[in-house]
Parts: structure tokens; C-alpha cells; sequence
């Protein structure tokens, strides 16, 4: 993992080596240089990690604090747990027993659909979820083209055809105690679960899964944020990018 030193005030720079590592891949102000030469069409920029990273933390507080600045008709959130299978025809017992942590739950045929779609400038329906039921609702919310959106998910990197469409990618690299507490904290207050329910889950798939899919995507990801959604120096390396987008 290569680390790039930028040049700025006094002890500055140093704070950004420690918040955020850059691939050898793209150094990051390349990356953003060049989705800013794309900036005609709709730009989408890939957050993956572990469940409970800080993955829709980074993201809905970038998306809230430019929200404010230039509004809701510049700027989206999809968030890929919105397209996990329809399973209304499963038992729930059935449902259950699915992996969610395997990229087979995921129907990423519409999510690629979807996106493609937005890029062609055309209005999509995403689906919403129901983490208490396990399956999708009737309900959708629509979303009309925006210049940029920010992608969230735990299997996004996974996918190649995703990562096409991406242009540029973050993976969340927090340590898995941390995620896991977090889970149990989150999953039990927001989502109707239970404390061993969770940590039955989180030892048969959750981790499995992590060290199967999610952590060997790491790899494709143009930036590393260490540290959680708080991380305030990578949450303001990609406003200060974006908000150049959106000025462009």
C-alpha cells in the first residue's frame, strides 16, 4: 500500500498520510482529476467494507453536508442492502436461514441496470428492504439522474461489472472487533434483533464471508479510509472533490 505525502500547511500533511492510504493503483488526486473530465455525466463513487465499517456513515454525511450546499438534485445515496433478493415467496423461516453476506443474496443484474440507467440520464424506481421481514417491499423510491451518487455496500468491489461503471471506489478498513460491536449495537436497537442472534450470524456468515469476498476486494479500491465513518480528513478529501464536480 502505497502512502502519498501532499503538500500542505504545516503538520497537515502528516494528518492526511495516518486518515487515509492510497492504492498504487490511482494516487487520489489523479482519480478525482480524472472523474472532473467526465463531469458531463452522472459520476458514481463505490464505498465498500465490512458490515459496519462506517460504510453509510462516510457516505450520508457527505451526502448531507454538500446536500446543503448545492441540494438534493446534484447529489444521491444508493445503498446496495436495497437490493437484496425479493424473497416474498420464501417462508420466513426460509429467509431466515439465507446468507446475506454472499453475493448471490444480491440481485445486482437491477443494481447494474440501475446505474446504467442513471448514467443515461433516465429516472429508476430502488427498491426498499425490509431488514425485520428479510425481503423487499412493495414500495420503491424514485431517483432521478444526479450528477454524482454515492454507492454503498459490503459487496460492491466484488462485482466487476460494478466496479466498470464505478469511478473511483473507497473501501472502509475497519478493524472487525470494532464492526462487530458495532453490528450488535446497530442490528439490536434499528433492526429488531437479538444479541445472539446477531453473533450466531456473525460467526457462520458475516466473518466467513468477509474473509472470503469482501476483504480480497480491498484490492480494487482506489482509496483506504482507516478508522470508520468519523474519519474526518477522508470525509473532507471527498467533499472538497465532489464539490468540485458539482461546480464543474
Amino acid at each position: 500500500m502505497l502512502e502519498v505525502t501532499f503538500s500542505l500547511a504545516s503538520g497537515a500533511a502528516s494528518a492526511y498520510n495516518n486518515a487515509v492510504n492510497f492504492s498504487p493503483r490511482h494516487v487520489v488526486l489523479q482519480v478525482l482529476s480524472d472523474m472532473s473530465e467526465n463531469s458531463h455525466q452522472c459520476v458514481i463513487i463505490g464505498i465498500a467494507g465490512a458490515s459496519a465499517s462506517g460504510k453509510s456513515l462516510i457516505a450520508s454525511t457527505v451526502y448531507k453536508e454538500l446536500k446543503e450546499k448545492v441540494g438534493d438534485h446534484q447529489i444521491g445515496v444508493i445503498t446496495e442492502d436495497c437490493y437484496y433478493n425479493n424473497q416474498s415467496h420464501l417462508t420466513m423461516d426460509e429467509r431466515v436461514k439465507t446468507n446475506y453476506d454472499h453475493p448471490n443474496a444480491l440481485d445486482h443484474n437491477l443494481l447494474c441496470d440501475h446505474l446504467q440507467r442513471l448514467i443515461e440520464g433516465k429516472a429508476v424506481e430502488v427498491p426498499q428492504y425490509s431488514y425485520s421481514e428479510h425481503t423487499r417491499l412493495k414500495e420503491t423510491t424514485p431517483m432521478t439522474p444526479k450528477k454524482v451518487i454515492i454507492l454503498e455496500g459490503i459487496l460492491l468491489l466484488t462485482d466487476p461489472r460494478l466496479r466498470e461503471l464505478m469511478h473511483a471506489s473507497v473501501f472502509m478498513d475497519t478493524p472487525l472487533d470494532i464492526c462487530l460491536l458495532r453490528r450488535l449495537q446497530r442490528d439490536v436497537a434499528e433492526r429488531g434483533r437479538t444479541m445472539e442472534s446477531v453473533l450466531v450470524q456473525y460467526q457462520k456468515t458475516v466473518r466467513p464471508m468477509f474473509m472470503q469476498f469482501i476483504e480480497p476486494s480491498k484490492q480494487y479500491a482506489d482509496i483506504i479510509v482507516p478508522r470508520g465513518g468519523k474519519n474526518r480528513i477522508a470525509i473532507d478529501v471527498l467533499k472538497a472533490h465532489i464539490a468540485k464536480l458539482l461546480k464543474s
